[in-house]
């Protein structure tokens, strides 16, 4: 609670919420969407789409975090949500598929600009170490909370409206978050020590290759993006066609991931306190190895159940969490404080290029070769990943700054960045 007693921070992690609540509800309607425009073709439509925001978020998350210096960040957080509430106003009014993808190529660009921008600003507010590893923690509660209940506001919403009626919800959402962002003394961000555009786009990716933990982290979001993509984007095909559930059983499906991942960031915070990251991590992603193994093993046996693909689901969640976590905390400890937002923009474009990989993985060629041959690839890259992650992470990597939380509120990290 002493967290929330921070004004601005409770302002900015309430827009947070609402805006991520509104982002949900618009997964589930895209989807649904999708299969109403294309049918069975559905995954490779939401595929597309997808990949498009993945793009998005690769190529221009370094370029905000080039130019974030120039403007003031409160207006500029204001502003991408605005533009985002306009645009996703305008996804019930498409008629063809084409229309998704130029709208979806809008909104992803206003989030890819929005989403290190707000996440550089927390550490700016929230300075005492203990206190920022908590609002990690919430951060994730919050998206957590969001992957849960969506989809079950969603289920309940579509007994009574249809599909095209949730995008309203997030668009309000949007607005409503620009509202209390509007209201929040956000800090304009410290100017770089970089010179040039390209230097201040390349600083933080360039840290990630020359850093061992953060080397692993870039292994660790393959096997993230992996998992997931089965879970995001063959839930509607799966659901629809192999079950024979519902547009609702769809939603109530993607909230066994959510209960997963709700599970696992309730206990987290205590558990950093006294294991390292870096077990947390690895145990996230041996789940996510078993998770995929055992969807590929289930659907090539024929043996795939309603019972069995809930609790698959939950375990991806889960292992999910697991890794995605924690690394804000091992950013934070591998940076100096004036390079926090470089480290944010390229976790967030590098992880985002993972899910590049993943997504036409499991929407073009799942829906081209079968679901089987997809998900068998995709449990090979988790695995791959998971190792990659084990020989790139050692074992005693340094200063057990990523251990448990320092105490002392302003510690130089220039020392840990040596150390790596």
């Amino acid at each position: 609670m002493r967290l929330f007693a921070i004004r601005d921070y409770r302002h900015l992690f309430s827009a947070q919420v609402i805006a991520l609540f509104g982002t949900g509800l618009t997964t589930v309607a895209l989807g649904l969407l999708a299969y109403d425009l294309a049918g069975p073709r559905a995954g490779m439509v939401l595929g597309t789409a997808l990949t498009i925001k993945m793009v998005m978020y690769v190529v221009i998350a370094p370029l905000a975090a080039a130019y974030v210096d120039r403007f003031p960040r409160r207006t500029l957080l204001v502003l991408l949500d605005v533009i985002r509430g306009a645009v996703v106003l305008a996804l019930p009014l498409v008629s063809e598929v084409w229309h998704i993808y130029v709208l979806i190529g809008l909104l992803q660009a206003a989030s890819a600009a929005f989403t290190p921008t707000f996440q550089a600003v927390i550490p700016d507010i929230v300075t005492d170490e203990s206190d920022y590893t908590r609002a990690l923690s919430a951060s994730q509660v919050a998206s957590t909370m969001e992957s849960l209940l969506s989809p079950v506001l969603a289920a309940v919403a579509l007994t009574f409206i249809g599909f095209d009626h949730l995008f309203l919800g997030t668009s309000a959402g949007f607005l409503l978050s620009a509202l209390l962002v509007a209201r929040t003394r956000v800090p304009d961000a410290r100017p770089s020590t970089h010179t040039t555009a390209w230097d201040k786009a390349a600083a933080g990716i360039r840290t990630f290759f020359r850093t061992p933990r953060l080397r692993g982290v870039m292994a660790l979001n393959l096997v993230v993006a992996a998992a997931g993509s089965i879970v995001v984007v063959s839930t509607i095909n799966h659901v629809r066609d192999e079950l024979g559930g519902s547009q609702s059983d769809v939603a109530w499906m993607l909230a066994a991931s959510g209960t997963g991942t709700l599970l696992a960031a309730l206990v987290l915070p205590r558990i950093l306190d006294r294991i390292s990251a870096r077990t947390v991590m690895m145990t996230g992603a041996a789940v996510l190895v078993g998770g995929t193994t055992a969807a590929v093993t289930l659907i090539a046996a024929g043996l795939t159940t309603w019972t069995g693909t809930a609790v698959i689901w939950t375990a991806i969640g889960t292992g999910m969490a697991l890794i995605i976590t924690p690394t804000g905390k091992v950013l934070r400890a591998s940076v100096g404080r004036n390079a926090i937002p470089e480290a944010f923009a390229a976790q967030f474009s590098l992880s985002h290029l993972a899910w590049l990989i993943t997504y036409p993985i499991a929407g073009w060629f799942g829906t081209n070769a079968g679901i089987t041959a997809a998900w068998s690839v995709l449990a090979v890259l988790a695995a791959a990943g998971a190792i990659g992650a084990l020989l790139l992470w050692p074992r005693h990597d340094g200063p057990d700054a990523v251990t448990a939380p320092v105490k002392a509120p302003h510690t130089d990290r220039s020392a840990l960045v040596k150390a790596a």
